[in-house]
């Protein structure tokens, strides 16, 4: 009597990538947070700081079978989610993790 043993199939690594996006407010849009924290700084002392705005800082992990297929994903989530686009502007950068 043989004992048959069956490996399972071997599953293809999906890629997985990082994302650093960053969300501003539009030149056009006024910033009262960051008018509120210019005034903050110069009232510290902190004369030489020109205008302040402020933004959002968003980091994550997806997985996608080619950096492109990442990329459009990540301008659905900012255009759906992650950002307002009529009042503000997204970008981010992309990095392909190692694969184990």
């Amino acid at each position: 009597m043989s004992i048959v043993t069956i490996s399972p199939p071997l599953e293809l690594a999906v890629p997985h990538y990082s994302a650093r996006i960053y969300v501003t407010l539009r030149p056009s849009v006024l910033d009262p947070a960051g008018t509120a924290v210019q005034s903050g700084l110069a009232h510290m002392g902190y004369s030489n700081v020109g205008p302040v705005r402020i933004g959002k800082y968003i980091e994550l992990t997806l997985e996608a079978d080619s950096e492109e297929a990442a990329s459009q994903q990540l301008d659905r989530m900012c255009d759906q989610l992650l950002a307002n686009p009529v009042i503000e502007n997204y970008r981010f950068e992309l990095q392909t993790l190692a694969t184990v």
